[in-house]
């Protein structure tokens, strides 16, 4: 073979003149001959392998150069052609490869026949992809989902085709194919020609859809191969950032190819490349590449999760972005950091540089929670909770970046509070400390531990320093005076004194170890001569002992050597000198090294409880802002929140029941996702219990909702109604056994405390509230055990018995039949009564909460209540007459010494008085309340009944009965029968009010007078008890009729202002808003007496008072008036809860009124109105109020008219900011969807507000600038300009001038109205001329003006 194949840079180059031994394409087939040529091109295949490219190249080309003419079934034959000449290529070539004979011409005839091959078939490839992209786009959907026309019938099974092609290539490409090239170096033309191909097949828009996993793998291994086998390094980094440039969703792509390309084929440079290129943009770059830097900052972003070892060496590249513009990539930088401190930089095996790396990385992320951008303070957040997740949080760093989430979750950005939610669930969830202990319970064991550490640094203090003295220095000093005694001893004459007084008779040791510390102990305390001798005789008695051998040859030397060897010791006796001579010097070191061991576990022991305690202020903290979250308008907020709370919970923190309750009132939030949230939270702490067995279910599930309900308040019950009904409604197999349980606690069977008694009946009462049985038929139970002999010792067990016995009356449940009731001998109504009098000459405290409900359940429950109940009082009234006449006596007996008895008996008198009143303001309350309810509900269904049961036994049969029918059912229809009928019902529930009531006959009318005079003598009855009692009796005793609140009104106000009692005059407040609402007419007059209590010394009575004015204003009982400003002044009220709710009050105010603005005259009268306050306000502030008022108004094209017109009346006060601002934002809310020429007013009225807030309205309204400003039109120009009415005359105001022609500034000129006819505005109070002095008037008088209000009927009422 005499010519070489090289690979062309275009196609067109391989027709053109070639160089020396250069091929060339002798003859280019037209597409209509290309055939047969084809056929040949199979049949060589066939007899010759895939050498018959060498001739059949031209074939090939014809097809690839003319593609567009050539139809798709050849096309697709020249494919699967040079799919089998590369596939027999790479199965031929092994054998080559390894063979060492073969010549010159075999490599030149094999290397030529790939390149030719794999040059056709990769350019086949991209024109195959070309072609499937575009019939992609021809046939996407277009509007309405319907698929453009388009045949791609050739290109359908191209998904699998390309594949075969790229699985073709790694196969060839694998093969150790340089050795083809002279010195094995491959032209960059072939490397390039493949590597094009496949960047090509990656620009496909889906390839990073799940369905192309298999082309993107196979890309991804091809370039691996050319990478690590044929040095595409350089240029694969390069083209990895170009494209990243230019498709965004290659940055997954390219992720995992990287990853792949450094770990699989141990490309690792390839990181660095990329990175470096990276790093090396600029902010400006960056700046103007929007989508290359989404796509590079996703690509870091996944590369790091992917391999965040091979990016640790690289980071340094990357963090300078953290201080450039775009926060898409400090985003990226920080989740890398991320993952390299939870994959990498962990754990306790780190060497120093590891730390020091890691502590850098995390002081990084700390200062960027303190980023400008919300995005990235929220992705760090998120980053940091990952970190905590995985336990990869040093212990050093808990407190600070605990209280750094703390602090994020005043956060503007709702991403970043949320996150910063998670943070804190992680923290709680994966905490090293104890979390179940409060900071409070953690005070005084730190303070206990601190005092002990101080008295051991302080002891050790104290100590002073020993000396230590070596045994070898201490055997220097005693050697000359034991030398002479040694001396001494040997001398013969010495065996004949041996009965000296000072020596010591020694008894024979048992062995020579034991009489070696003997001699060691007289050396120490210098009885030298005892030693001596006892070591002479040792050597007679332990001949073989090494210790004494020496002393075979009794000389003063190796007398001495045997005392020295002795006295220094050996390691072997160590252990016992220890134990009988004084402390050596090891001992000592030993002992200190003790006492510091010791201190150092007390410093971290104390650290620890300070740790502990720092964290659980921190917690302590986060759950409080958090709860408050729970109430935040922001749905996802409140979710995050929740779950927050039931994580707490679920950990046993401290104080975490305190945000379980506090979520319980939002199962009423109109959210659905909220109340869902809440449903899902209980039920996953309370109501799906974990245990082996049903019953120890049933247990775990009662113990939680028990917990629960201690201590809870009314509110908090009424809520966790709607859950528990939720699950006994539910089907629950653990109903049954669970209402067992609570039977269980109820009767005492199990031992338990009274308040999980008092749990275990509101539970069965909610249960009850679901299955009416649950209750009723145990009615016997409860009566006998809470309601028997023993109600007196416990009447909180039987008020909460008694609420639980209401659940199954009919006010709580939608009843269309007969009423359900008891009659009046039933058991249950004879323990209530025997309760009720037997607690009235009582001092229990909760007699008084006992005593309402049983009236309320007589009222709910009985047959003839009202007879029930006159019994009650009598009974109830003898007793107290009893108990008066048996203290009356006993002062008789005492005589005069008594005096202090006789006083403490009146003292438990006045009690007693207090309750029995009470109970008489009670029965005339719910007597009202029953015949306006249950009586007036009953004789409502008992006139349908009758209704219905004559419609069916007088059927019209003639025309005039039908006739009639038709007239009686329009009546029906429109309202008029049932109208009279009710009306009639209506006022005979009014006569029985106001006659029967308190007639003499009533046992209610003999205690009206006792009221009267209790409440109007404060000096004679000054018991607090007794007080309040009969005040909030009579009040209960004055909405029985209008008479009786007439005549004793002026009484209530005399109490409300005099009272000295706080709580008098609180109640005071509810009753009269209560009369207020029965009986408008009467109370109207004295409207500003209750106003008066908002300025009350006692903050609860001032609290009481806004709560109850709020409800009057907002349900329009009361108008608003000019007493509403004293409703103002608690918005600066010293107490922050009434400062709330005067707020609360003037928002929901604010939501009203403007709801009732619907028409545009009536948005017009206001802009005018309002326009006038500008020239009364006298200050800045006022200025700016009117303003802001001006832009809460829904501005429509009239109210914008009137807005001009009045230009003269705000005109001058555009300076201030505060008045700018609004009125410039009622334009922008003008200009979205206006009409051009009305968008050209409103931009003509902004240029004109901004030159005078800008220059000054001397500067815009001079001559000049009427020159400087083109003349638009005299109509256009007047509207602008001149604050003159459009038509008729103006009128003036008195003390006002008459408005001047020409405009002048110095006249007031008010427009006057655009129409004559009247039209309903809203009025202000300052707009009125109304006499306040008719509500307030002396003492001795009651107002007599009365303003009437328009009401709705009793009917109406009642219904409501």
């Amino acid at each position: 073979m005499s010519w070489d194949f090289f690979v062309p840079v275009c196609v067109g180059d391989l027709v053109k003149t070639g160089g020396i031994n250069q091929y060339v394409v002798q003859d280019v087939v037209p597409p209509k001959q290309l055939p047969p040529y084809l056929c040949k091109f199979k049949a060589a295949l066939r007899s010759h392998g895939p050498l018959c490219i060498l001739e059949h190249f031209d074939t090939g080309y014809s097809v690839l150069q003319q593609c567009n003419a050539v139809n798709m079934s050849m096309k697709e034959d020249t494919l699967d052609l040079l799919l089998q000449v590369v596939s027999g290529l790479a199965a031929s070539l092994p054998v080559l490869l390894s063979s060492t004979s073969t010549t010159t011409a075999e490599r030149k005839e094999k290397l030529n026949a790939v390149k030719m091959s794999v040059y056709l078939l990769c350019k086949l490839t991209e024109t195959f992809e070309s072609d499937s992209c575009r019939q992609c786009i021809i046939t996407a959907p277009g509007k309405g989902g319907k698929k453009g026309k388009g045949g791609a019938d050739g290109l359908l099974q191209w998904d699998s085709e390309r594949e075969k092609v790229l699985q073709a290539l790694i196969q060839l490409l694998q093969l150790d194919i340089r050795s083809l090239w002279s010195l094995s170096l491959v032209e960059e033309e072939f490397i390039s020609c493949v590597t094009c191909c496949c960047y090509k097949l990656l620009e496909n828009p889906t390839i990073s859809h799940v369905k192309s996993k298999p082309t993107r793998d196979c890309i991804i291994h091809l370039l691996g191969v050319l990478i690590k086998k044929y040095n595409h390094l350089l240029g694969a980094s390069v083209k990895v950032i170009q494209l990243l440039q230019h498709f965004e969703q290659l940055s997954s792509v390219f992720a995992q190819a990287v990853s792949v390309w450094s770990t699989e084929y141990g490309v690792r440079a390839i990181i660095g490349e990329v990175i470096r290129e990276i790093g090396q943009r600029s902010s400006e770059e960056l700046a103007r590449e929007a989508s290359g830097v989404k796509a590079f900052s996703s690509f870091i972003a996944e590369l790091g999760s992917l391999v965040p070892e091979l990016m640790l060496p690289n980071i340094s590249v990357l963090i300078t972005h953290l201080d450039g513009e775009s926060h898409t990539m400090r985003v990226a930088v920080c989740e890398v950091l991320g993952e390299i401190l939870v994959r990498v930089l962990c754990g306790d095996g780190l060497d120093d540089s590891g730390k020091a790396d890691r502590d850098r990385f995390f002081d990084t992320l700390q200062e960027h929670l303190h980023d400008t951008h919300s995005h990235v303070r929220a992705r760090v957040l998120q980053v940091y909770a990952r970190i905590v997740n995985s336990k990869a949080l040093p212990l050093s760093k808990y407190s600070e970046v605990m209280e750094l989430a703390v602090g994020r979750l005043m956060d503007k950005s709702i991403n970043a509070v949320k996150s910063a939610i998670q943070l804190l669930a992680a923290f709680i969830a994966h905490n090293p400390y104890s979390c179940k202990l409060s900071s409070a319970d953690l005070k005084k064991p730190l303070e206990k531990e601190a005092a002990k550490l101080k008295e051991m640094k302080d002891k050790l203090e104290g100590e002073a320093p020993v000396a230590v003295i070596k045994a070898s220095e201490l055997w220097a000093a005693m050697e000359p005076e034991l030398l002479v005694t040694v001396a001494a001893e040997l001398e013969p004459a010495s065996e004949e004194d041996e009965d000296d007084g000072d020596v010591e008779e020694d008894k024979e040791e048992e062995d020579d170890r034991a009489t070696a510390v003997k001699v060691a102990q007289y050396l120490r305390v210098n009885k030298y001569r005892n030693a001596v001798r006892l070591c002479i005789r040792a050597h007679g008695c332990f001949p073989e002992s090494e210790r004494f051998a020496s002393l075979s040859t009794l000389t003063p030397e190796t007398l001495m050597d045997t005392l020295a060897l002795i006295f220094k010791g050996s390691d072997e006796d160590t252990s016992e000198l220890s134990q009988n001579l004084p402390p050596t010097p090891q001992k000592e070191e030993e002992e200190e090294e003790e006492k510091n061991g010791e201190l150092k576990k007390q410093e971290m022991l104390v650290q620890y409880l300070k740790d502990t305690e720092t964290f659980a202020l921190q917690v302590e903290r986060a759950i409080s802002v958090i709860n408050s979250m729970l109430y935040w308008k922001t749905t996802s907020v409140v979710q995050e929140a929740v779950q927050f709370c039931v994580t707490v919970c679920e950990f046993s923190v401290a104080n975490s029941v305190s945000g379980v309750r506090k979520m319980l009132p939002l199962v009423w939030s109109t959210d659905t996702a909220i109340k869902d949230a809440v449903v899902q939270a209980y039920r996953r702490l309370y109501l799906n219990p974990q245990g082996e067995t049903i019953r120890v279910k049933a247990h775990t599930l009662v113990d939680s909702l028990s917990e629960l309900m201690v201590d809870a308040s009314l509110g908090t019950i009424q809520c966790l109604e709607e859950i528990v009904q939720e699950f006994f409604g539910g089907g629950s197999n653990l109903q049954s056994t669970v209402v067992q349980v609570l039977w269980e606690r109820f009767t005492g069977k199990r031992e338990t405390s009274g308040l999980h008694r008092r749990a275990a009946v509101l539970l069965l009462g909610m249960a009850a509230r679901a299955e009416r049985e649950v209750v009723l038929s145990n009615l016997d139970t409860l009566c006998s055990v809470a309601l028997g002999e023993k109600v007196t010792e416990d009447f909180l067990l039987a008020r909460d018995a008694v609420i639980t016995i209401c659940s199954i009356t009919d006010h709580v449940r939608q009843s269309k039949g007969a009423p359900f009731r008891l009659p009046q001998d039933h058991p249950l109504f004879t323990c209530l009564t025997r309760a009720i009098a037997e607690g009235v000459v009582m001092e229990d405290p909760y007699w008084q909460s006992f005593m309402e409900l049983s009236v309320r359940l007589m009222y709910f429950l009985a047959e003839s209540p009202d007879q029930l109940c006159s019994r009650l009082l009598q009974r109830c009234a003898r007793l107290l007459l009893d108990q008066i006449v048996e203290g009356g006596e006993l002062g008789k007996d005492a005589g005069q010494t008594q005096d202090g008895s006789q006083e403490s008996s009146e003292q438990v008198n006045c009690v007693c008085l207090a309750q029995l009143l009470a109970l008489c303001g009670c029965v005339a309350f719910w007597q009202v309340s029953h015949l306006e309810r249950s009586v007036s509900a009953e004789l409502r269904r008992r006139r349908g009944e009758r209704e219905e049961r004559e419609e069916k036994e007088k059927a019209p049969s003639s025309k005039a009965k039908q006739q009639a029918a038709n007239e009686s059912a329009m009546e029906e229809e429109l309202g008029l029968m049932g109208a009279s009928a009710e009306d009639t019902e209506a006022e005979l529930i009014r006569n029985i009010c106001e006659t029967e009531l308190l007639a003499e006959e009533n046992l209610l009318c003999a205690f009206l007078p006792l009221l009267v005079r209790v409440c109007s003598s404060p000096g004679r009855y000054s018991h607090p008890q007794l007080t309040t009692a009969a005040c909030l009796a009579l009040s209960q005793y004055m909405m029985i009729s209008p008479s009786v609140c007439e005549e004793n009104v002026r009484l209530m106000f005399t109490v409300l202002e005099r009272s000295a009692l706080p709580v008098v005059r609180a109640n005071a407040v509810i009753a009269l808003g209560d009369l207020t609402v029965r009986f408008p007419n009467i109370l109207e007059p004295w409207t500003q007496n209750l106003y008066a209590r908002l300025s009350d010394e006692v903050p609860s009575v001032r609290q009481t008072a806004v709560t109850v004015l709020t409800q009057l204003v907002l349900k329009d009982v009361l108008k608003v008036k000019g007493q509403v400003s004293e409703v103002a002044v608690l918005l600066i009220d010293p107490e922050h809860h009434i400062t709330s709710l005067a707020l609360n009050f003037f928002n929901e105010l604010a939501s009203k009124l403007f709801s009732y603005i619907t028409k545009e005259r009536q948005t017009e009268s206001l802009v005018e109105k309002l326009c006038q306050r500008f020239r009364t306000a006298k200050t800045e502030r006022q200025w700016c109020d009117v303003a802001v008022s001006l832009s809460l108004l829904a501005m429509c094209e009239r109210g914008f008219k009137r807005l001009q017109e009045c230009w003269e009346c705000y005109s001058d006060k555009l300076t201030e900011p505060g008045v700018y601002q609004p009125l410039l934002s009622i334009t922008a809310k003008l200009r979205r969807g206006a009409k051009a020429q009305f968008k050209a007013q409103v931009d003509e009225f902004e240029k004109r507000l901004t030159a005078v807030h800008t220059r000054g309205l001397e500067n815009v309204e001079s001559p000049e600038m009427n020159e400087e400003n083109p003349k638009e039109g005299s109509s256009e120009k007047t509207v602008m300009r001149t604050p003159l009415p459009a038509r008729g005359r103006a009128r003036t105001k008195r003390g006002q001038a008459k408005p001047s022609v020409s405009g002048c500034d110095d006249s007031f000129v008010t427009p006057r109205k655009s129409r004559k006819s009247k039209k309903p505005v809203i009025t202000f109070s300052s707009d009125e001329e109304e006499d306040e002095e008719d509500a307030v008037m002396a003492e001795s008088e009651t107002p007599k003006v009365t303003t009437p209000i328009a009401r709705t009927s009793r009917r109406a009422r009642l219904r409501n």
